[in-house]
């Protein structure tokens, strides 16, 4: 079974500095916040649940989308993202390996309880901007460089003597 990863979107939204640096709207913030969450599942074989509050929506019934590895989750009207979170993580088998993503001190409480680990939103932010930076460091250099490779294991000026050689330099 596939580690989880719980995300309160509110709540990591809030905490986002690009949010406010760059004036995005909520839901531009909430588009944003659920492809970068979209490509993490994808890289990092997580499954991702991103819960958005629904508790000023006149929403009667919880709403779930899936988007690949992320399922999005609207709450019904009056639920808050930490009581369908609390509530979901409590449901986890004790088995699962689960993550909770939320700087609220209760929630993250209730989770450690409830048998998950948590994380704070900026720890968070800071483990997808890694992650977007690790995806670009390795697609900005050759193939033939990757770290496994054995010329990756040269030093520098014998690559790029090889590199001169192989563009006919």
């Amino acid at each position: 079974m596939k580690p989880l990863l719980i995300v309160d979107g509110y709540n990591v939204i809030g905490a986002w500095k690009d949010a406010a640096k760059y004036a995005w709207s909520i839901d531009e913030s909430r588009d944003r916040l659920m492809h970068q969450l979209m490509d993490y599942g994808g890289y990092t074989g997580e499954e991702v649940v991103l819960v958005f509050d629904g508790y000023q929506s006149d929403k009667r019934t919880t709403t779930q989308e899936q988007h690949g590895m992320l399922t999005l989750v609207f709450t019904k009207h009056g639920e808050t993202a930490d009581s369908y979170i609390e509530r979901y993580v409590a449901q986890l088998p004790k088995y699962r390996i689960a993550r909770v993503a939320t700087s609220d001190g209760v929630e993250q409480a209730m989770v450690l309880g409830s048998g998950a680990t948590r994380m704070t939103s900026r720890e968070l932010l800071r483990e997808l901007k890694q992650m977007r930076q690790a995806g670009f460091d390795a697609h900005s250099r050759p193939a033939i460089y990757s770290k496994n490779s054995l010329a990756a294991r040269l030093p520098a000026d014998v690559q790029e003597a090889l590199e001169r050689l192989r563009r006919g330099q």
